[in-house]
């Protein structure tokens, strides 16, 4: 057998395991998303089946009436893109000044920025929520944000790709008049859009996702993003699997869709800052 052949043979094997762990992996969305689509009865029968004859939308109907399913989604919108937002302005200030400016106890304050990712968030929910609680900031979109407005993965995340940009770039926009703040906004950003991509899709993801935090902070359906209004689905007297299983399948849309088409700008951003600090 020829190399070329060898090679093709080893390429196909390759994908067929690579399509098999990724059916694998999704098979519990795939099964989800069709029995979303099957009434209570059906979905009472033995043996189940994936697919039937006379699919219906009645459970998504029934997660549009019962719960105020769009609010949830605007409140956790809200809190995604505010979020997002500062963290990516107050973290790559944070990665700048770590990179382009010579501070005492630099080196130090940056070891410090690494230690907060190593800290589990379960460790400082209880004094986070006793900070938001004095501040009168309970069933605030103020409450839901603040701890999300910094992260030590941002800042090093931005710093390594600061990295990447050569010190002439600064020198010449010195030579031309632009100050710290022009060159900030107007060079090293734009260089940054890769990078900054995936930060965004990968804070989106993790702000959309929050559970635990929502949960604490808010008391009523005015604030409640959409993981927790999902959550309401699920009640003590009757559980309607078809209603959960569409309102999952509505609460994983946003993210699924962002991860699916930005897959790309999460491998570049990545990649783009691989240089030792």
């Amino acid at each position: 057998m020829s190399d070329t052949k060898k090679w093709g043979w080893r390429g196909a094997a390759g994908f067929l395991i690579r399509l098999a762990l990724g059916i694998a992996f999704i098979s519990p969305l795939i099964v989800g998303l069709c029995f979303s689509f099957q009434d209570e009865q059906t979905l009472g029968m033995y043996p189940l089946k994936l697919l039937v004859s006379n699919p219906t939308l009645e459970n998504y109907g029934k997660v549009f009436t019962d719960i105020p399913i769009l609010l949830y989604l605007a409140n956790t919108g809200i809190v995604c893109v505010t979020a997002i937002f500062f963290q990516i302005i107050l973290c790559s200030l944070a990665a700048y000044a770590f990179v382009f400016f010579e501070f005492p106890m630099k080196k130090i304050l940056f070891s410090l920025v690494l230690t907060t990712t190593m800290i589990p968030g379960e460790v400082v929910v209880i004094t986070n929520y006793t900070t938001i609680q004095n501040m009168d900031l309970i069933n605030t979109y103020a409450g839901l944000v603040l701890p999300s407005l910094v992260s030590g993965a941002s800042i090093f995340l931005m710093r390594q790709y600061f990295l990447t940009i050569p010190k002439d770039y600064r020198e010449a926009a010195t030579l031309d008049g632009c100050g710290n703040m022009g060159f900030f906004f107007h060079i090293v950003m734009p260089l940054s859009v890769p990078t900054l991509s995936s930060l965004v899709i990968y804070l989106f993801v993790q702000i959309y996702n929050q559970f635990f935090w929502p949960l604490l902070v808010t008391n009523t359906d005015r604030m409640r993003t959409i993981q927790i209004g999902i959550s309401m689905l699920v009640t003590a007297d009757v559980v309607d699997y078809g209603q959960i299983l569409a309102g999952a399948t509505v609460a994983i849309l946003p993210s699924a869709l962002i991860y699916i088409f930005g897959q790309d700008y999460i491998i570049r951003g990545m990649t783009a800052g691989g240089v030792k600090g």
